[in-house]
C-alpha cells in the first residue's frame, strides 16, 4: 500500500525514510517515558535536576507533533481544504516552538531568582541496600545514562529531516541536542554542590534554560515565517531552498518560453509552486506545451507535485518583474 502526503505519492525510497522517521519518534517517546520517570524519582531539591526533568517532559511535544502532523498531512485535498492538510506540519512546528519558549522563559526566571536569593539546595542521602548513599551520585548516574540516547537519536533524525524536508523532525533533532546538553549541565551542577559550590546548581539550570529558550525562539521564528508564506527555505532555515531557482531555470530553457518566474510556498513537507511563464509568441501557447512544462517541473523533485503553470504577458514584480523584490533571484 502506497503512502501519500496530500496529493503527492511518495516513492519507495521516500516511503522508507518516512517509515524510519516514524519508528524513531516512537522509540524516542518510549525512551523519554523511562527518562522522565528516573529523573523525577531522584530529583530531590536540585534546581538543575528540576530543569532537566521539565526539559525532558517537554521533549514529548516534538515527536508527538511530528506523528500527528504527518498523519493529518496524509489526507487528500477536498472541497473544504483544496490545498490539502500540509499546514498541519507548520502548526505542529509552531506548537512545539511555543512550548519551548514558554518553558525556557519560566526556568530562567525560576533559576535566576533562586541564584539571586542565594538559595542553598540541599541534597540528602537515601538508604540503598543497607547503605547510606548521597543522592547526588544517583542524580549523576541517571543523567549519564539518559544523556546517551539523545546523541544517537538526534543525529539520525537530522539526516532524515534533511531528506524529508520536515522542519518538525528537525526541531525534534534540535531538542535531542538540548537533551544531552541538559544532562551534561546537570552533572556539572550536582557535582558542584558536592564540592561545596552551592551556586553551581542554579548556574547549570540557567545554562539549560537559556539553551531551551534559544532553540524555542529559533524554531518559533521559522514556524511563523513559514505560515506567513515567506520564501521557501531549506529544512534548517539556513537559506532559500534551491528548488525555486531550478524550476525557473528549467522553464527558461524551454524554446517557447521567453521568461519565467516562480513563487514557492513551503507547505510543511512539500512545496506549492506557482510558475509564471511569458511565451515568446502567443501562438506558441498550447495546452500540450503547458502540460509538458508542468510535468517537467514535477519531475525535478518529489516535493513539486503541487505545481501550476500560469501564462502571463509580463512577470509579477515579486517573481522577477519590474519590482524591487525578486523571490526568484533570491532562490537562485
Amino acid at each position: 500500500m502506497s503512502t501519500w502526503i496530500g496529493r503527492t505519492e511518495l516513492n519507495a525510497e521516500q516511503e522508507k525514510i518516512l517509515r524510519r522517521a516514524v519508528h524513531l519518534e516512537w522509540l524516542t517517546i518510549a525512551i523519554l517515558a523511562v527518562t522522565v520517570t528516573l529523573v523525577f524519582a531522584v530529583m530531590g531539591n536540585s534546581q538543575a535536576m528540576k530543569a532537566a526533568g521539565i526539559e525532558d517532559a517537554l521533549s514529548f511535544i516534538p515527536p508527538l507533533a511530528f506523528l500527528m502532523g504527518v498523519r493529518i498531512a496524509g489526507k487528500r485535498p477536498n472541497a473544504r481544504y483544496p490545498y490539502g492538510y500540509h499546514r498541519s506540519i507548520g502548526v505542529a512546528h509552531l506548537v512545539a516552538a511555543v512550548a519551548l519558549v514558554s518553558m525556557g522563559a519560566f526556568l530562567i526566571f525560576d533559576s535566576g531568582s533562586g541564584l539571586l536569593k542565594g538559595e542553598h539546595p540541599p541534597i540528602g542521602t537515601i538508604e540503598l541496600l543497607g547503605q547510606s548513599v548521597w543522592l547526588g551520585w544517583l542524580m549523576i548516574a541517571v543523567m549519564a545514562i539518559t544523556g546517551a540516547p539523545p546523541v544517537f537519536l538526534g543525529r539520525a533524525k537530522m539526516k532524515l529531516a534533511r531528506e524529508l524536508h520536515n522542519k518538525v523532525l528537525y526541531a525534534d533533532a534540535d531538542m535531542n541536542k538540548a537533551d544531552w546538553m541538559t544532562s551534561a549541565g546537570t552533572i556539572v551542577g550536582v557535582a558542584g554542590i558536592g564540592l561545596g559550590f552551592w551556586w553551581a546548581d542554579a548556574a547549570a539550570a540557567l545554562f539549560i534554560a537559556a539553551s531551551i529558550l534559544r532553540d524555542g525562539l529559533r524554531n518559533m521564528r521559522g514556524a511563523v515565517t513559514d505560515l506567513m508564506d515567506t520564501t521557501a527555505t531549506t529544512f534548517d532555515d539556513d537559506g532559500p531552498h534551491p528548488l525555486g531557482g531550478k524550476v525557473r531555470e528549467y522553464l527558461r530553457s524551454l524554446d517557447w518560453v521567453g521568461d519565467a518566474g516562480v513563487r514557492v510556498r513551503d507547505e510543511g513537507q512539500v512545496f506549492h509552486v506557482e510558475a509564471f511563464v511569458v511565451p515568446r509568441r502567443e501562438k506558441d501557447l498550447t495546452l500540450g506545451r503547458i502540460n509538458a512544462a508542468r510535468a517537467g517541473c514535477m519531475d525535478l523533485d518529489w516535493k513539486l507535485r503541487d505545481t501550476v503553470i500560469i501564462p502571463v504577458d509580463s512577470l509579477p514584480d515579486e517573481t522577477g518583474g519590474s519590482g524591487s523584490f525578486h523571490q526568484a533571484e533570491k532562490d537562485g
